[in-house]
């Protein structure tokens, strides 16, 4: 139970009572009791009388009794003091989700390209997006994963052109794929024979050619089974079903210029059909282009993700959008939220949003690249936390929470020594907590039984508990998971206070139910970032 809102639907029934009137609805809204405690002070003001009197008679009007003791101190602050029989009470009901309108929710996040491996370029996205669509759907709501491939344009002309000079039709690895569309690129600019023929390809692509449909095919399945073994690794829920990529979209995009231009949204600039976005303006202070289909004919990607937004919409019923991508590609997405509003799919009843995030930096301050100054392969980062990590579990959830615990939009320094560091606000920090907790429950001589809330150490542990709910509801209404690894953290430390200053005592029911309690917590917490639990540490 969310002990949070209970305290502050109390003291805002109080605060209307002592008003004579509905309260600001910021005050009924908050969950948070300190913020309607500090609300004392403002509804003086405005009745013109001192604090301290508003206060005592909010306090006289509260309904707490049984509930909380409640204090006046300062100028007029309310100090709530729960009792300790309510929070043992509320302890011994399980964790639960907060509240929600359950919704349908679509989160775009991963989104790599074919033909390509995975790289440390992705792993924000892919970390950040499954959180979200884990807590989400652990809330209520009903979550479409949906990871927006790039497989389709020119750069599959190019490689499919070289492939088929190379006579290559045996199934490759990732990796050699990856060469391929070097060796493709390389000709690509440096051959205008080979450019022409590249282009050439593109066009069969686009308009269905079998035999090179089928070589596309071919790199696709590929690339997607590396995909999906990479995920599976790194405990990622993406699967098979939930890759859409641009090609999903291609018997879309005409019909997305129909509907634009039969809106009065595209006009014509320089031979390519566009749409201009009220309030983007570049440097030069002219209107900002959203080209919907280029001069030469062809689409790109503001096309396709026009066409994404429009089939989610309509077809997936989403209620809510979620862009788990980059922040350099914001001014990308608010201009397609835009010209998606403007022709009507995105109104009241539906949301889209831009979740950016920042840079993953080597410890230089820069960005995380292999000494050579090549982008490091997610694959080979694995790989590395696997050896210096005593297990596969430890490395991956060092790599995890070492981004889940920061604020996505900033950036943060990728450093070996901190992440696996088995002390601070770490993976390995936590993973040991629960393995500890699993240990003692598993040598306690009884069973756990009721708690009972004798020392200090105990209370704080267990109103570091109840905040759990709160955290979750946070992380998700502001989509930032480092509110709960933050919460997680919290609670792990306030174990160890209570683990150090309450002597373990495993004959001892209500110490057994506290522990077992913060076990469960810190496990469910865990899963909801994906953070696995290593069998032993």
């Amino acid at each position: 139970m969310n002990l949070e809102a209970l305290l502050a639907a109390r003291l805002a029934t109080a605060f209307e009572a002592v008003a004579g009137e509905p309260v600001d609805p910021a005050v009924r809204s908050s969950q948070h009791a300190d913020f309607q405690s500090n609300a004392a002070l403002a509804l003086a003001r405005r009745l013109g009388r001192p604090p301290r009197e508003i206060a005592a008679e909010v306090a006289a009007a509260a309904d707490l009794a049984g509930l909380a003791d409640v204090e006046i101190s300062g100028p007029g602050f309310l100090n709530l003091t729960v009792a300790d029989d309510v929070l043992a009470t509320l302890l011994a009901e399980p964790d639960s989700p907060p509240p929600v309108v359950a919704e349908r929710v679509v989160i775009d996040y991963s989104s790599p390209n074919v033909a390509k491996e995975l790289h440390v370029g992705h792993l924000r996205s892919t970390v950040i997006g499954d959180a979200l669509a884990r807590l989400f759907t652990w809330a209520g709501h009903d979550v479409v994963r949906a990871n927006h491939l790039g497989d389709f344009g020119t750069q599959f002309g190019m490689l499919i052109e070289h492939m088929s000079d190379v006579n290559n039709d045996e199934t490759n690895s990732l990796s050699d794929l990856t060469d391929f569309y070097r060796e493709a690129r390389a000709k690509f600019d440096g051959d205008p024979e080979f450019r022409t023929r590249a282009r050439l390809r593109v066009v069969a692509l686009q308009s269905g050619d079998e035999a090179t449909r089928a070589m596309w095919r071919r790199l696709v399945e590929q690339s997607t089974r590396h995909f999906v073994a990479d995920y599976a690794r790194l405990g990622i829920t993406l699967g098979l079903d939930d890759f859409a990529g641009e090609s999903s979209y291609q018997d879309q995009l005409a019909s997305v210029v129909d509907e634009l231009t039969e809106k009065g949204l595209l006009v014509e600039s320089e031979g390519a059909l566009c749409a201009f976005p009220a309030g983007f303006l570049g440097r030069d202070g002219e209107p900002l282009p959203v080209i919907v289909r280029k001069s030469d004919g062809g689409f790109g990607y503001a096309a396709t993700d026009l066409a994404a937004l429009r089939h989610r919409v309509r077809d997936l019923k989403a209620d809510r959008m979620l862009y788990v991508v980059g922040a350099p590609q914001r001014n990308h997405f608010e201009m397609v939220f835009a010209v998606a509003r403007d022709a009507g799919w995105l109104h009241d009843g539906v949301s889209a949003e831009h979740i950016s995030f920042g840079s993953v930096l080597g410890p230089d301050g820069k960005m995380l690249k292999t000494r050579s100054g090549e982008t490091i392969k997610l694959a080979d980062l694995l790989d590395e936390a696997d050896a210096r990590a005593t297990s596969p579990a430890i490395g991956i959830g060092a790599i995890k929470y070492a981004d889940l615990s920061s604020d996505r939009r900033g950036d943060y320094v990728f450093d070996w020594d901190r992440m696996l560091a088995a002390t601070g606000n770490t993976g390995p920090y936590l993973q040991y907590a629960v393995r500890r907790i699993r240990s003692l429950l598993r040598d306690a001589e009884v069973s756990p039984g009721t708690i009972v809330l004798e020392h200090p150490a105990e209370r704080r542990l267990a109103l570091t508990l109840l905040g759990f709910e709160p955290a979750v509801a946070a992380a998700i209404e502001f989509r930032e998971p480092h509110r709960l690894a933050v919460h997680l953290h919290e609670v792990a430390a306030a174990f160890s206070g209570f683990y150090e200053r309450c002597r373990p005592i495993t004959t001892s029911p209500s110490w057994l139910a506290l522990t077992a309690r913060t076990g469960a917590t810190l496990e469910l917490g865990l899963d909801l970032l994906g953070i696995p639990i290593p069998e032993q540490m």
